[in-house]
């Protein structure tokens, strides 16, 4: 039955993708990704990776269609057409870059490989004796948020950073005496109303989910990522349903903007606590005298930080979009 399944799955994967290989509408085109995105989902539970197909389903069937459909509302709902285009260079670029991936993963161990190097000490650790050494259930939490507290880190840099790059983009092309959004008028044409009745009624039961999943992560899957995108995807929603300034007036973009670099402060700060007790950077023992209880603890701050800073910055990449819509008079 299994196998079964998996072939379903495998075969809808690929027909999506060649469906958004073909397919013109731009419109169309996010339509299939979020059918990949929850498609990629289900085969991630199939293969009891739970947490990353938790992931999935949020960003790629949840927040990354919202922000898609804003861009087709600023590019147009067609791909153009240039029939004296030759791509030559960039389909050079992309071979080379796909050969030289292909050769790397030639050092790669073998797929379900059973001696590869990360399952001789590595795996059978976290799994054996991350519940006794910092009382979280999930595995994968303590993992994220404990033994490679530092990557998870980077991370949240990367994140930020893209979302102030993104800013950057965006602003370079807006005029110097444009107004801000929350400065902007009230649009009142096209209400929406159906839409935006019944999400009257969804808006809050996801912003109540993503509380749910940002402080039941280390019980279950979720977490702070996933928290965050879920929360940003509700506040985005609401923001294409109602307008930007009904957003700004909830939810003012200084705010945002603040919140984003928040989030990597307590992060970091957390860290620097760490080592002003004489411990080494995010060493969460100072936290508590029960080295248990400050694990807890540790992971539970950091966590709030990831949430604090994914939905921020999802935020901000929305308002840097509708800013941009709005600007150009559409």
């Amino acid at each position: 039955m299994e196998l079964a399944v998996n072939i379903v799955l495998l075969s809808l994967l690929v027909t999506t993708a060649a469906a958004l290989v073909l397919v013109r509408g731009l419109l169309a085109s996010i339509m299939l990704t979020s059918i990949y995105g929850l498609l990629s989902a289900s085969f991630f539970v199939i293969m009891d990776a739970v947490d990353v197909a938790f992931t999935e389903a949020a960003v790629g069937a949840g927040v990354s269609p919202l922000l898609l459909l804003l861009s087709v509302a600023v590019i147009g709902r067609h791909e153009a057409r240039n029939a004296g285009a030759r791509p030559l260079f960039a389909v050079l670029l992309v071979g080379i870059t796909g050969a030289l991936l292909i050769v790397g993963t030639l050092d790669m161990p073998a797929f379900g490989r059973a001696d590869a190097p990360a399952h001789l000490h590595v795996a059978p650790r976290y799994l054996l004796l991350s519940g006794e050494e910092t009382g979280i259930p999930n595995v994968v939490t303590s993992v994220l948020a404990s033994y490679r507290a530092y990557d998870t880190l980077g991370e949240v840099i990367v994140i930020f950073t893209a979302g102030v790059a993104v800013i950057l983009i965006l602003a370079s092309g807006t005029h110097r005496g444009s107004a801000r959004p929350h400065s902007a008028p009230v649009d009142t044409k096209d209400p929406h109303t159906i839409l935006q009745v019944v999400s009257k009624t969804m808006i809050p039961f996801m912003l109540l989910f993503a509380f749910y999943v940002q402080f039941h992560g280390d019980y279950g899957p979720g977490g702070g990522f996933q928290a965050g995108v879920i929360f940003a995807s509700g506040i985005i929603l609401y923001g294409l349903l109602y307008g930007l300034p009904a957003i700004c007036r909830v939810i003012r973009p200084p705010v945002v903007e603040l919140c984003s670099a928040l989030g990597v402060l307590v992060y970091g700060v957390t860290g620097i606590l760490s080592m002003l007790q004489g411990r080494p950077f995010l060493d969460y023992s100072v936290l508590a005298d029960d080295p248990i209880r400050a694990q807890q603890i540790g992971i539970m701050v950091i966590e709030l930080g990831v949430g604090i800073t994914v939905a921020s910055v999802l935020i901000v990449i929305y308002y840097a979009f509708a800013n941009q819509f709005e600007t150009n008079g559409n």
